[in-house]
Parts: C-alpha cells; structure tokens; sequence
C-alpha cells in the first residue's frame, strides 16, 4: 500500500458474531503492517490485546457496583436469557417485544458511550474508523476521518420492494405478508427512530434514512455469499460491496475427540451461538432427541455449559474453534446467526437451522428456499421432524456435491482480503 501505515479503529457490536467479523478483518490489516485498534465493550478486556490488537475499553451502561468482572459479549447473554420466552412467538409479534427493545436497548448504549468514543478518537487519532453494529455511535462518523460500515446481518437490512422485510422470515415468493409487517415495523419503530435521529444531529452526525439507524458511509461491507443473496431481485448500489465470507484465521487447530472419532453415522456440529445457547431448557431438550440418532456430534455449549448433559454420541465445551470444526463435519445445525451462515456456505456444509429471533429467521428461510438446508420451528419441533430434515440433508449426495463446489468458489474470492482492501482504499484518501 505505497508503504502507508493506517490506523484503523475497530468498533464491533459486544456478541461473538460481529466481533469474531472484526477479528478476521483487523488481523489482516495487522499482518500488512497496520496499526490496528479496538474500541471493545469492556467485558472482552485482555481478548483482543491476546491476538496482538490494540484495545480500548467501553462501557455500554454503567459498570458492575460490586467490581466483578464480565465474561465477554455477558450483557447480551444475560439480556437474551431474560427475553427468551418471547422468542416462542411469530415473528410478527417479535417487532414489539423484542425487535424494538433491542434497538432501544442498543441506542440507550450508544449515548452512553458517546463521550469515551470521542476521547478514544482524540487519543488514537485513526485514519479509518469501522463500525460493524445495527445503531449509529455518531462519534464514529464525526470524527473527521472516513468512515466504513459493515452489515454483518441478512442483506435484508438493506430495504428492497421486491425483497421480503427484514425480521419477518418471509418467504421471497410471496408477498401476502410482507404490506402487514412493513406497516407493522412502522408503527412499532417510527417514535423510536425520530428520537434517535434528533439525537444523532445533535452529535453533529448527518440525519438518518427513514426508518433506519444506521447511514450509508464511505464504504459499506456486507457479509453474505453470492448464491445466497437476493440478487434476483434487487441490486445493492455500487457503494454496497459484498463480502463472500469472513472466515478469521485466528482459530487454534481442533482435532475430533477420541470420544466421537469414530463411529457410525455422520459428524455433526451443534451451536445455537453464544446467545442460543443461554436456553438451557431448549438446549437440553434438543440434545436429548439427538441422543437417539445414529450421528455422532460436536456441541458449542455456551455460558451454561455446567447445567447441560451431554450423552455417549456427543463430546463438548463452553468455547469452540468454529472455523476450524466446520471443515470436519458433514452438517451444521445452527440457530441460523449470519457469521455461522455465512462461515457454513465458506466451507460448503449444509444447514439444518433453527431461528431464534432478529434476522435468524430470514437467513433459516433462505437457506430453506434455495435448497441448501432446512428451517425447522425450534421450540415445537419432533423428534421425527428433526431427524427426516436430518437424514434428508446428509443423505442429499447432489446438494452436499453442489455445496461443496460453491465453498470452494467462495473461499477462492478471499472476502477477508477484500474487506482489508477497501478499508486500505478508503484509507489513501
């Protein structure tokens, strides 16, 4: 790059997928010679500084009174566990008790970090600046440098008449639905974003899109594989570019437990992310029918792992080097989180999916309409429904064929070194 050193300053929102996004990106950037620094939620204190980044702590509400010290992305876990019985609920009712909260719950963070954003800013001094979240932080986009958004999500947050709304799970063939939930996210929304966006002015940031909370920027990254993208149906505009994958390398090699290295059936891993996984009720219920399966699993057990029992066919642990167990396996079965989605197609694994909420549930029922996995409903489904999806995918020698070859194409467009290349040319500027 001309030999031009750049600062870049990460901001990813406090949950494993976004930051893991960051941490495959950054640590590019880092290896081309960058100065690469986090501004981190302070619960991951000590996890970034360990892959060689810089960090600087945020808090997003005030800190613990008792001194105690977070495991990382703990507010969302402990917020997700509160909220978990509304994601029993249709989508449609999601809008109003959890979809908006989150927002609220994301901007109340923003405004109080606001003011540590600016010093971190003035104390770094960096020449990019990327912000990897749902919700403007407008000391991010004021700060007098350029400016780069990534959408870690289902490229449904970036709105289309011809594409179904996002959060709904709806499917792209018919439209029936999608006037009524539209309206419905109005109605929800609409008082919400009109404070926000006054707000946002106020910090000297530009006005928002409508219904929006989160502007274009210099230059916007979006993370989902081609095949699985609503192309057919509406164009993104040049200054939208898609990222395949964003496949981190910082993972540890894994190597199968003897426990389940061998053995009949396929290999299957398990996660219903660092959030999902929070369900103990669901986990365990969904470990007990796969316990009676020929299959043979790896299981992400999350932040409960302690409470979980895991029977003779599976081995697991709190934490997994996910990217480098997908390559090992023959399926995934997933709450359908984008990074998850989109490491999946990377490595050409089919997806048995399981929505929980946010844009879970368009990712599940794009992954379903396109053939290249199954959505169940992940507090009502059977054993019998789970094991035919199960057995229908494995035993789908073409799909698996099919997805094979499109993970090979998506790992030759390399989306990690083409994300470090436009946050180098935004740079330059």
């Amino acid at each position: 790059m001309d030999g031009q050193r750049l600062t870049v300053l990460f901001l990813p929102e406090s949950a494993y997928g976004p930051t893991n996004n960051c941490i495959g990106i950054g640590d590019v950037l880092r290896r081309r010679g960058h100065r690469v620094v986090f501004a981190a939620e302070a619960s991951w204190r000590g996890r970034l500084s360990a892959l060689g980044f810089e960090e600087r702590l945020v808090d997003l509400e005030p800190p613990p009174e008792d001194g105690r010290t977070e495991e990382p992305g703990q507010f969302w876990k402990d917020y997700v566990s509160a909220i978990k019985p509304e994601f029993r609920k249709p989508t449609f009712e999601q809008l109003d008790t959890v979809i908006a909260d989150i927002f609220a719950t994301l901007i109340e963070g923003a405004k109080y970090a606001e003011p540590r954003l600016k010093e971190i800013i003035a104390e770094v001094r960096p020449d990019v600046i990327v912000e990897d979240n749902v919700v403007l932080f407008p000391a991010l986009a004021t700060a007098g440098v350029p400016f780069v958004r990534i959408a870690s999500c289902n490229p449904l947050e970036v709105p289309g008449v011809d594409v179904p709304p996002i959060f709904s799970g709806y499917p792209s063939n018919d439209r029936s639905c999608w006037p009524g939930f539209r309206n419905e996210f109005e109605r929800r929304h609409r008082e919400l974003w009109v404070e926000f966006n006054e707000w946002v002015q106020e910090q000297g940031a530009g006005p928002l899109p409508y219904l929006r909370f989160l502007p274009e920027a210099d230059a916007n990254l979006y993370l989902y594989p081609e095949i699985a993208d609503y192309v057919d149906r509406r164009e993104m505009n040049p200054n939208w570019i898609r990222l395949e994958s964003s496949v981190r390398r910082t993972d540890e090699p894994f190597e199968v437990p003897e426990k389940i290295a061998k053995g009949q059936g396929s290999l299957i891993y398990f996660s219903l992310g660092s959030l999902g996984s929070a369900d103990v009720e669901l986990m365990q219920r969904l470990i007990d029918m796969l316990e009676h399966t020929v299959h043979r699993y790896i299981v992400s057990m999350g932040p409960r792992h302690e409470e979980l029992r895991l029977p003779d066919n599976m081995w697991g642990a709190e934490f997994l080097p996910q990217t480098t167990i997908l390559p090992l396996v023959d399926l995934v079965i997933t709450h359908g989180g984008n990074n998850t989605v989109t490491e999946s197609f990377h490595f050409g694994k089919p997806m048995l999916v399981l929505p929980l909420f946010w844009d879970q549930y368009d990712n599940a029922q794009r992954i379903q309409e396109l053939g290249f996995g199954a959505r169940l409903d992940t507090y009502r489904v059977t054993f019998r429904e789970l094991h035919q999806a199960m057995e229908g995918l494995l035993g789908n020698a073409w799909m698996r064929q099919h997805l094979r070859e499109i993970g090979a194409e998506i790992r030759d467009r390399s989306g990690l070194d083409l994300a470090a290349d436009e946050i180098e040319r935004v740079g330059k500027v």
